[in-house]
């Protein structure tokens, strides 16, 4: 097929969204552009932060970069888990540079011992990938107050990213990569409401105001980071059958369950984009879907929140909240 034709091919998928997001759509793809497989890459002395990768998508990431011969540092708040996915990853890849990580990404203070002991061991990042996620049916909250999912999926990651930004900026070609889902599609951007309370909680509903706080930062950040040579990325994985579905929406997996895509298939991207030397090399505060950059609204009433005013609002909410004074570190 002609490159134009694979284009309509993978817009027409998009526009209809079931088969874009299923296994059927990440096959297409993989045909129509002739990916490079990811076992090809090299991350031979590249240092890789992974949080969220001991089960599901982040354990197939883990799997996938430690192949690739990076030396990892899998973040997870369990001690044992933790420790037991990097010997069981350092075993089958034969890979000893793959180190465990231990916080909670909603609990600040961990985070920032998690930072620190990475500064300890590394002068620079190559790739700080941010994965873990959480999807709850009742409002829980972090030490500090923030509603769970918020934190687990906004403040937590923007503080580790303050936290390692000085190691980032020192890679030659670092990156910083957010896995965000569609469901940040049904969500407007209204950070004065991103933390939903005890009498209207509702767990997706949450869980989407979450991520489209996530695309809008990594664009934002990108932005504030332009001429540095440092790269965000947000992605999409599409629909993919991991424990976390199993366990938070239930039903949707029944549904869906022929469609859904493998934990490997969902992992493409992400590895991908922290691995690939084209775009996410060379362009910065995209969303991708199957190594293609997409929009990141669908509807008017999303777009029309997307203003500047509120953008200011959602980073001065993570700074606060993180408790990082905005411009205090100069970048080059």
């Amino acid at each position: 097929m002609s490159s134009w034709g694979a284009r309509l091919a993978d817009g027409a998928m998009e526009l209809l969204v079931l088969p874009s997001y299923s296994a059927f759509g990440y096959g297409v793809r993989r045909r129509l552009f002739d990916w490079t497989d990811l076992s090809s890459y090299d991350l031979s002395g590249r240092v890789v932060v992974l949080t969220g990768g001991t089960s599901g998508i982040g354990l197939a990431a883990a799997r996938m970069l430690a192949a690739q011969r990076a030396t990892l540092l899998v973040l997870g708040r369990d001690q044992a888990k933790t420790d037991a996915v990097c010997e069981e990853i350092r075993r089958t890849t034969g890979n000893e540079a793959v180190t465990p990580l231990i916080a909670d990404m909603g609990d600040l203070g961990a985070i920032d011992r998690a930072a620190q002991a990475v500064l300890q061991r590394h002068d620079r990042v190559d790739a700080l990938l941010h994965n873990a996620g959480v999807l709850n049916s009742e409002r829980l909250t972090s030490a500090d107050g923030t509603e769970l999912t918020v934190a687990v999926q906004v403040s937590g990651p923007f503080l580790l990213t303050v936290r390692l930004l000085p190691a980032l900026l020192r890679s030659p070609a670092g990156r910083v990569v957010t896995m965000s889902s569609g469901g940040m599609y049904t969500a407007t951007l209204n950070p004065g409401a991103l933390e939903m309370d005890a009498a209207s909680y509702h767990g997706p509903r949450q869980y989407a105001r979450a991520k489209r706080a996530q695309v809008t930062l990594n664009e934002v950040w990108a932005e504030r980071t332009a001429g540095t040579g440092l790269r965000f990325h947000a992605m999409h994985p599409g629909w993919v059958d991991t424990p976390g579905l199993t366990r938070d929406l239930p039903r949707f997996r029944r549904l869906t369950a022929p469609l859904l895509r493998s934990a490997e298939q969902g992992a493409d991207t992400l590895v991908w984009l922290a691995a690939d030397g084209g775009a996410p090399a060379t362009s910065s505060g995209r969303f991708w879907l199957d190594r293609r950059p997409r929009g990141i609204h669908r509807t008017r009433s999303t777009r029309a929140s997307d203003t500047p005013a509120r953008r200011g609002e959602l980073w001065r909410w993570c700074c606060e909240r993180v408790g990082w004074a905005d411009g205090l570190l100069t970048l080059p």
